[in-house]
């Protein structure tokens, strides 16, 4: 395997780093009072980010999420790129891709994800499946929701998933707030009407492709808290010396940065599979899980090493900590993560056996 970027993954990195690094300021970040950045989503589709995903691939759409997450931007670029871009272009008709993929790609719509977790989401399709069905149900809370102008919805059948996408302006969204500023809403779905996405192994691949995005974004909140705890340390003196020149700091450093890079290569390493047409369920599960295990191992330590200012809610490595903590909870917590591939190594669906 080979995690070096083409020429396309990395002009898409740099430009996204280069945006997210400008507009995506502590200063423009408290401004906006927890609410999405509209210029910000703006910029991004005049930029041709989202468009790009199509031709870099998961891994390049993993790359730019990295520096998304060094920044805490807040934008739905996760959510619209996987549960929209992604999701269509890989699963629906000819018809669904000429209609939805134009406004996803330079940002005119947005796409959430109402995914269930291990109990599902009861959500009834009348017609058994066909290609428009009418949805009743309650997703308790769906990220980006109130940005997005569609959905893509796991309903759980009788043996397995199935996805459907509706027009948000046809359900009903009630505010939530989440641990972070995500701009979540509980969807309520009540003879809402649908077209379904794809056919069988439509939910797994989606559900994969999220786990691998979301784990990226996790290793650039990472990186940022740790670079900020290190810049910190190195500025903060005690008794004539820095900070980071005591044992203890150093050693609990080291630790996160390991942590990081752990993050950093399951997640390559799943989205190149992803992107050479092998199976990456069960690596996209490891990359969730040390998303979510060592993810909140780093934002703590981000907060711990800078001392009394880490309680200061207002700091902006606080910020890192809320997304570290919502992305381990998003991502299933790694308990679960881990009960799941265990699953699927059990069931022997795993690495070259497994079919999505």
């Amino acid at each position: 395997m080979d995690f070096t970027p083409t020429s396309e993954q990395e002009a898409a990195r740099e430009l996204a780093a280069r945006i997210f690094g400008d507009l995506s300021t502590p200063e423009r970040l408290t401004g906006l009072d927890g609410g999405t950045d509209a210029g910000l989503w703006k910029a991004l589709g005049d930029a041709g980010l989202a468009a790009a995903v199509e031709e870099t691939g998961l891994l390049g759409l993993v790359l730019m999420l990295e520096e998304q997450g060094r920044t805490t931007a807040q934008v739905p670029f996760a959510a619209s790129c996987v549960y929209g871009l992604l999701a269509v272009a890989a699963h629906g008709t000819a018809g669904q891709r000429e209609r939805l993929l134009p406004g996803l790609r330079d940002g005119s719509a947005v796409a959430a994800g109402a995914f269930p977790g291990r109990t599902g989401i009861m959500v009834s399709a009348p017609d058994g499946g066909a290609g428009a069905a009418e949805l009743t149900g309650v997703v308790p809370w769906v990220p980006w929701l109130r940005d997005a102008t569609h959905v893509l919805v796991a309903v759980r059948e009788k043996v397995a998933h199935s996805l459907w996408m509706v027009r948000a302006a046809d359900a009903r969204c009630e505010p939530v707030e989440l641990t972070a500023p995500w701009s979540a809403g509980r969807l309520v779905l009540d003879g809402t009407p649908a077209e379904r996405i794809g056919g069988p192994g439509a939910y797994e691949d989606v559900l994969a492709a999220a786990r691998t995005a979301f784990a990226g974004l996790q290793a650039g909140v990472c990186a940022g808290s740790l670079a900020r705890a290190v810049e910190y340390t190195n500025e903060r003196e005690q008794f004539g010396r820095p900070l980071a020149a005591k044992q203890g700091v150093q050693l609990r450093a080291a630790e996160a940065h390991m942590d990081v890079e752990a993050i950093r290569v399951t997640a390559y390493e799943a989205a190149w599979r992803r992107d050479a047409g092998l199976g990456y369920r069960g690596h996209a599960l490891t990359a969730a899980w040390w998303a979510s295990e060592a993810g909140k191992r780093v934002v703590h330590t981000g907060q711990h090493l800078h001392g009394g200012l880490g309680a200061d809610l207002d700091h902006p490595v606080h910020r890192h900590f809320l997304w570290g903590r919502q992305l381990d909870g998003y991502l299933g917590c790694g308990s679960e993560v881990l009960e799941e591939l265990g699953e699927l190594i059990a069931a022997g669906t795993h690495e070259g056996g497994e079919s999505a």
